[in-house]
């Protein structure tokens, strides 16, 4: 049997890149003192195991984890937490929400339509906004 490949310091930095430098201290601190040693289990079995396999981009994960968390229902913290990753990583606001558009037969309308509101939340209305270039008010294209 092959070993599962972990690597605590990797998952670290993979957090760092994904939810900022900022999440690790607050986030993952006040879970730590409410469950100790919770938080780097986390962080060193998923960013640091599951993430580093091999044959899913980052980015595919992401989206994977948007329509999971969609899917589930009940976790809009976790799911928020996701949008923003996937705006660091690059998936751009439009693509989210078709996400979340395209769930909508697979996972129900209603739990397509939390997950809307949790990105629309996250994104903010403004990111939103297109005019008729199909571009937001910061001047990217807010198309997929």
């Amino acid at each position: 049997m092959k070993q599962a490949n972990i690597d605590r310091e990797a998952g670290y930095r993979l957090l760092g890149e994904l939810a900022g430098p900022e999440t690790i201290e607050a986030t993952l601190s006040r879970l730590d003192a409410v469950a100790p040693g919770f938080p780097d289990w986390i962080v060193t079995a998923l960013f640091g195991g599951t993430y580093q396999r091999e044959g899913l981009a980052l980015r595919d994960r992401q989206i994977a984890n948007l329509a999971a968390l969609a899917a589930l229902g009940g976790v809009e913290p976790q799911l928020d937490d996701h949008v923003r990753n996937s705006l660091r990583i690059g998936i751009e606001p439009r693509e989210i929400v078709e996400v979340m558009v395209h769930l909508a037969p697979y996972i129900g309308v209603p739990k397509a339509l939390a997950g809307l509101r949790v990105v629309t939340g996250a994104l903010g209305k403004d990111a939103l906004a297109t005019d008729e270039s199909g571009k937001n008010e910061s001047g990217k294209n807010a198309t997929a």
